[in-house]
């Protein structure tokens, strides 16, 4: 198979185009022929060594290295027990973190976490959707969101038109929330497409100016304003989850019992600002049986993200793209 790897941590030139093995399928798993992988802003950190220490004490990274969560594609090949699927089908889907990722022309995937793909949607969209929608979706969970606990309450989304951002818009709306989503001017249209009651254009009004009246907030965007966010709660809130935590670059910084060490005390010190009763979270990417479910339910009504489409061995280029947040999700297609 070709795949864009890399042979050490460093710019978007360490990128290469490289022909190796192509992997069987073992029990449980399907061969997939890529016709479309998207690279996230997590694919350009991990690139550059983020995560490196405790992503090799998962065996996510070896070199070669190849990156990528999402895919498209067609499966090419079954391992034994796998009943779901069949060669030939078209699916789509998201892998954990591994050395082998989507960013190759073949990828062997656990057959749970991938998905028939909708009629008529584009392969770009569709790489593009699950890796945000899974991990947009785990942090509502995370902050204690329902549609029975929210009953039309207020949530605000910050970094809401990024790709997590719109995704979880839309599924606060779907479940009844009146979300109020903060973001750069560009992005303020796309959030009330995706379904914002209020938009808050954070370059000129600041988080304190808020009113503290949220059932829920989501930190999509910055680290440095956790503390403003929870100040934003209301005393009877739900809770608050962020995704932007500090907890992989702890490890890289102090090592593993170092990083568990700061990790615990900056974790402590948050929640210690929390309402009583509120849940507080730090959500990771995870690949939930349940998620991937309501994925499927609702793929084909999600806003399909506009995409840039870029040549397997312009991966380089694709990582630019997502370094220099250019519009659009950069996506490959090893086609």
């Amino acid at each position: 198979m070709t795949a864009a790897a890399i042979g050490q941590f460093g710019p978007p030139s360490v990128l290469r185009l490289q022909r190796l093995p192509c992997p069987a399928p073992k029990a449980g798993e399907i061969l997939v022929r890529v016709q479309a992988a998207a690279v996230h802003p997590i694919d350009a950190r991990r690139r550059g060594g983020y995560a490196r220490r405790l992503f090799a004490l998962m065996g996510a990274a070896r070199m070669p290295l190849v990156l990528g969560n999402g895919f498209a594609g067609t499966v090419v090949a079954v391992g034994r027990g796998v009943t779901s699927l069949r060669v030939g089908d078209a699916v789509f889907g998201a892998k954990p973190p591994s050395s082998s990722g989507t960013h190759a022309s073949h990828v062997v995937v656990r057959a749970e976490h991938a998905l028939r793909q909708p009629a008529g949607m584009d392969a770009m969209a569709l790489a593009a959707l699950p890796y945000n929608f899974l991990t947009a979706a785990r942090a509502i969970t995370d902050a204690g969101i329902t549609a029975q606990s929210l009953q039309g309450r207020a949530v605000l989304v910050y970094g809401a038109s990024g790709g997590l951002g719109l995704l979880a818009i839309w599924l606060l709306h779907s479940m009844g929330a009146q979300v109020t989503a903060v973001a750069g001017g560009a992005g303020l249209d796309d959030c009330r497409a995706a379904g914002a009651t209020t938009v808050v254009d954070r370059h000129r009004q600041p988080l304190h100016a808020l009113p503290r009246h949220f059932a829920a907030t989501l930190n999509f965007a910055n680290w440095d304003d956790e503390a403003a966010l929870l100040h934003l709660l209301a005393p009877d809130a739900l809770g608050h989850a962020t995704t932007v935590h500090p907890m992989l670059g702890n490890i890289d910084r102090h090592g593993l019992l170092g990083g568990a060490l700061a990790t615990l005390r900056q974790r402590r010190r948050m929640r210690a600002q929390v309402p009583k009763g509120a849940r507080y979270a730090w959500t990771v990417f995870r690949p939930e049986p349940a998620l991937f479910a309501l994925l499927a339910q609702c793929a084909h009504r999600l806003p399909a993200p506009a995409c840039t489409g870029y040549p397997l061995s312009a991966a380089a280029q694709a990582h630019r793209h997502v370094e220099q947040r250019l519009p659009g999700r950069a996506v490959l297609l090893p086609a």
